[in-house]
């Protein structure tokens, strides 16, 4: 990773003070209506060059570059509340491949999340080739424990540990690893939304996320970083079953003070 570097061209600097305003560690200040930089030590969130009226303001270190906000178009709530409403866990897939274009802005979505800290912590591993292999892996894991599972419940001693028992043959499954956990789950749910956008379906592993955490011959296939986890696994492909309702939900449990 490159070293990244605030750049504030006093040039272009109208001395406004919304950078300072806005910048979330007060690392920004205006001497001589002009903004300037306090310590070299900062978050690099961007917040700054961001709401910059003039583009004042850069961060040194990126590949890739800022886009203009074109529009102020927002999402309909009541849309946005439907897809959540009627969104259902699909372990029924079809035989079709997903275009690497849709699976790009998937990840986009995820590389585009935010992080606590500007961490930007999140990778992700695209299982294609390897898919059936280290789903091999994990099933053979859990046969082991089954037995164990299966004294203390019911509903274990109901589930087959099948050859497909955690990706249902998805054409896709991303493995999105993170530093902090809640980064990648973060991430896992604006991909999610990315792929209900485009028709996909979609299902969180979470027995192939503790599979791959418990197993060191996984991460070792996965080639997981050291002080990285599997955060989440999302299993992903066109949906072979349709849903006609959406399912019932405790009512809201909230209180205001």
């Amino acid at each position: 990773m490159k070293p990244h570097r605030v750049n504030i061209d006093a040039d272009k600097c109208i001395g406004c003070g919304l950078c300072a305003k806005t910048c979330p560690e007060h690392n920004i200040a205006i001497k001589n209506k002009k903004a300037v930089v306090l310590l070299k030590d900062c978050l690099m969130c961007g917040h700054c060059s961001s709401v910059c009226p003039k583009e004042a303001i850069s961060i040194t270190g990126y590949n890739t570059k800022q886009q203009t906000k074109k529009n102020t178009a927002r999402l309909n709530p009541d849309e946005v509340l439907d897809v959540i409403r009627f969104r259902r866990t699909v372990r029924q897939f079809k035989d079709k491949k997903i275009p690497d274009s849709v699976i790009a802005q998937i990840l986009e979505a995820g590389r585009l999340t935010h992080t606590a800290k500007n961490m930007q912590d999140v990778s992700f591993i695209v299982l294609d080739k390897e898919k059936n292999k280290v789903e091999q892996m994990a099933v053979r894991l859990f046969r082991k424990v089954k037995p164990i599972a299966d004294l203390f419940s019911p509903m274990a001693r109901n589930n087959k540990i099948h050859d497909h028992f955690f990706f249902f043959q998805a054409p896709t499954v991303i493995v999105i690893l993170a530093k902090d956990k809640t980064n990648g789950l973060l991430a896992a749910q604006n991909m999610e939304f990315v792929a209900e956008a485009n028709g996909l379906g979609l299902l969180y592993s979470g027995f192939f996320t503790s599979a791959a955490n418990i197993s060191r011959k996984i991460k070792r296939t996965l080639k997981v970083p050291r002080g990285k986890c599997v955060a989440m696994t999302l299993v992903l492909g066109y949906p072979n079953v349709r849903f006609l309702r959406s399912a019932q939900r405790e009512k809201l449990d909230v209180r205001y003070m």
